[in-house]
Order: C-alpha cells, then structure tokens, then sequence
C-alpha cells in the first residue's frame, strides 16, 4: 500500500482525506496533521510515499511546505482556491483537488498516485535499455546514463566510467524509450540525465566536467522538470 500522510489546518478536511484513503483500499494515511511543524519533524524520522497538502495554510503554504521536505515525495495537493493550480504542477504534482471534492475525483487522483509509485519501486536491475551497436545488442542501465548526444542519424550515448557508445538511432526514437521523469532534451543535438546534472549557470548544464547548452526551445520544459525534482 501506497503510505501517506496529510496536513491541513482544517481538522474536518482531514476527515474527509481519511475517510477516503480508508475507502480506496490502497493508501495507508498513517498520520495527520494541522501544523505544519509537527509534520516535517515527522517526516524527517519516517519518509512516506504521498503527501496530501492543503495550499492555503496561515503559517506555511503547502507548496513552500513541499519544497522543505527531506525526501522525495508525491504530492497531492487540496485547496478551496483555484488560482494556486498551475503552481502546484509546475512542483511535479500528482494531481490537485478542488475542495469540495467526490470520492469519484479523489480515486482518479490515487489512480495517477499508484501508477507513480509502482514506476518508483520497479527493480533497478529491470532498468535499462538494449541498443543496437557494433553489430550486437548492447545493455544499458539507465542510472549510467550521462547524457545522449545526436550526430545527424547516429548518438553518443555517454556513460559514466564506460566507454562512449555510438549507435544509428534518432534523438526522438530514444527518448521515446526513457523514462520522461528521469531524462530531458535540452537542446536539438543532446539529452541529459537529470540526476547526473552537478549544475546548471547561465544556460549551461555541467554534466562529469562537460558543458552542455540549453536552447531556448527546450528551455521552459527542462525548467519545469527540474522544479519537479
């Protein structure tokens, strides 16, 4: 079972969150809480897999309230006020509900919230890719991965402490095959591993000493991830 907590300064709000996790049969809502300090001195002692934030709290908003947490975590964030909506997403939200909300929108969100935490608990060693190469058929564990760069019909696919790979293969037939949380095209010739990003200063990602640019097409949605993160 996905487990969860919940924080909202409105204890009948959390009753309506407890009633329905009780009533999905998946989340197992562990813990709630009205302040905001009790929940992060929680969650710094005992990780959880999804957060039901409230937005529009008087000490902390929900948001800021996430982006303190130690750990990476969903988020599903609750408020009777839509103009926080687009905010919300731009910190890689499971989803976001409009109080008052049916036990019927409720499940679509936990439905969003177990396809993420089954893609987060796949076995590692399941993930990877096998590209043509060399004549052969070359494994690839995705967590090697550096970045991807596209020579005209042929990539670079750099990898840490291995030697480069040169396959035929299009930059979008690629990254058709990796997960879209994990990688992000940030310009026409490269593809770039987010956690292998050391930093990023002034359209630039430092990847293992090399510089890689960003271009402006690219640049709003490889901003957008990296808030996600």
């Amino acid at each position: 079972m996905i487990k969860a907590i919940a924080l909202d300064d409105e204890p009948p709000a959390l009753e309506v969150i407890e009633n329905f996790c009780a009533k999905s049969g998946v989340v197992n809502l562990v813990k709630t809480f009205t302040k905001s300090e009790d929940a992060l001195k929680y969650l710094k002692k005992y990780p959880v897999d999804l957060l039901f934030l409230d937005i529009n709290m008087p000490s902390i908003t929900g948001i800021d309230f996430y982006k303190k947490i130690p750990h990476r975590a969903m988020v599903i964030f609750t408020t009777a006020y839509s103009e926080y909506a687009v905010e919300g997403f731009t910190l890689s939200a499971t989803d976001y509900l409009l109080k008052p909300f049916s036990f019927s929108r409720f499940e679509q969100a936990i439905e969003k919230a177990t396809t993420q935490w089954k893609q987060n608990h796949q076995n590692p060693e399941q993930q990877y890719l096998f590209i043509r190469a060399d004549y052969s058929l070359k494994k690839i564990l995705l967590s090697d991965i550096l970045f991807i760069e596209g020579l005209d019909d042929y990539l670079k696919i750099h990898i840490q402490n291995q030697k480069t790979i040169v396959a035929r293969m299009t930059m979008k037939a690629l990254l058709q095959k990796l997960p879209e949380r994990e990688f992000s095209r940030v310009h026409r010739s490269f593809i770039v591993s987010i956690s292998k990003i050391e930093k990023v200063r002034n359209k630039i990602i430092y990847i293992n000493e090399e510089e890689i640019p960003i271009s402006a097409s690219y640049e709003t949605s490889f901003l957008a991830l990296l808030n996600k993160e």
